[in-house]
């Protein structure tokens, strides 16, 4: 006769006795600590310093798909002892376990990458369909005014730097996307480039360790195949200048993901270790006006403003792209490209700005991220 085995116990275990004399202190510190936190915020809020709510009228989709609480997070945040206490806990969690927050992650050792290039994004290839419409809406609209429109699009730097990944994985389903988001633009007759094949060669040292953009060798890259593709569709950038260009010594660069990983305010010794880089300085040759030439009012009027304009993100602004870009085309250019612009911020403020309006250019290039063309589009993008 086999005597069967009483299952496992489900009731509670009971607390140990240093935890019942320990409890009540634990209970005190987090109540004075909510405490403190809701006066805080209650301060911010009575100044008017902190605003929960958008401007702007809510949305069905805002609300369901958590943009509203994600800002209300945000907001709360500024407050002084919430600040200081996230300060503290992403110090403790670097130092003691590596981690780096939610913004960022860690590939191979003192490599980060931004976690938005890695996220499935939510109705992703309805996302993609919808700005592929924006964009050739635009270009329709653009070529009734006699402007072109080049579009380039900039891979995640976890595709083009897949070697310094090392644990960190890139979901597979992301393989395709610039691939099928410039073929659907190609289809429209849009033209597009894909800078993948351009820094693919490259590899890590086409984007910087510590921060979210290209290095100036992906930047440099990336200008001349830019200039070699407007060159095929037969445009000329003017005026004609010249440029000098000058290498300065190595000197250490400020990652934007190690501030995004909330490290940037500890010692230098406990942060990652920081990225020595060579930079580049670029500058324009300004003609000297002569009889029979330029006149002064030619050399600084109308005539001798850029025809092409740029716009885009925070790519276009770092790493001397647009420098080299001017090098490339042997003109200068209009730069509009916006930090923190995303998939349209900087083409919207362009379009509805006097630069457009009075002094519109000939050719517009659209830098456009990888990790942007599946987010969330509210249809904002519109060409008076």
């Amino acid at each position: 006769m086999t005597t069967k085995t009483p299952p496992p116990s489900t009731a509670p275990t009971p607390p140990s006795a240093i935890a019942l004399r320990t409890s009540p202190l634990a209970g005190a510190v987090l109540a004075a600590f909510l405490a403190a936190g809701l006066l805080s915020c209650g301060w911010l809020l009575a100044s008017g310093k902190l605003q929960l709510l958008p401007g702007k009228a809510l949305s069905n989709d805002a609300v369901l798909e958590g943009e509203i609480t994600h800002r209300i997070a945000k907001e709360l945040a500024k407050a002084p002892l919430p600040e200081h206490a996230a300060q503290l806990e992403r110090a403790a969690s670097w130092l003691a376990l590596g981690d780096t927050g939610p913004r960022v992650r860690e590939g191979c050792p003192q490599w980060l990458f931004i976690s938005d290039e890695l996220k499935i994004n939510r109705h992703a290839a309805d996302n993609a369909k919808a700005k592929a419409a924006a964009v050739i809406a635009l270009r329709d609209r653009l070529k009734k005014r006699g402007i072109q429109l080049l579009v380039s699009v900039v891979p995640d730097k976890s595709r083009i730097a897949a070697s310094q990944l090392c644990e960190l994985p890139r979901p597979p389903s992301l393989e395709p996307r610039v691939r099928d988001w410039t073929a659907s633009l190609q289809a429209a007759g849009v033209n597009v480039l894909d800078l993948t094949p351009t820094l693919q060669p490259l590899g890590a040292e086409a984007f910087l360790r510590l921060d979210t953009h290209w290095s100036e060798a992906g930047a440099h890259a990336a200008a001349v195949a830019i200039a070699g593709k407007l060159a095929g569709m037969g445009f000329t950038a003017t005026p004609t200048r010249s440029f000098d260009s000058a290498r300065q010594p190595a000197s250490p660069r400020p990652g934007d993901l190690v501030r995004l990983a909330g490290l940037d305010w500890l010692p230098a010794h406990l942060q990652p270790a920081e990225e020595v880089v060579m930079t580049s300085t670029i500058n324009e040759q300004v003609p000297q006006a002569q009889g029979g030439g330029d006149s002064l009012d030619d050399l600084f009027g109308d005539d001798n403003l850029p025809n092409l304009a740029l716009i885009g993100t925070s790519f276009s602004r770092n790493s001397n792209f647009a420098g080299f870009l001017q090098q490339a085309l042997n003109a200068p250019i209009g730069n509009f490209a916006k930090d923190g612009g995303e998939f349209s911020g900087a083409a919207k403020a362009y379009f509805a700005s006097p630069a457009f309006s009075q002094t519109p250019p000939q050719l517009v290039v659209w830098e456009i991220p990888e990790r942007d063309v599946q987010t969330g589009y509210g249809g904002d993008l519109n060409l008076q």
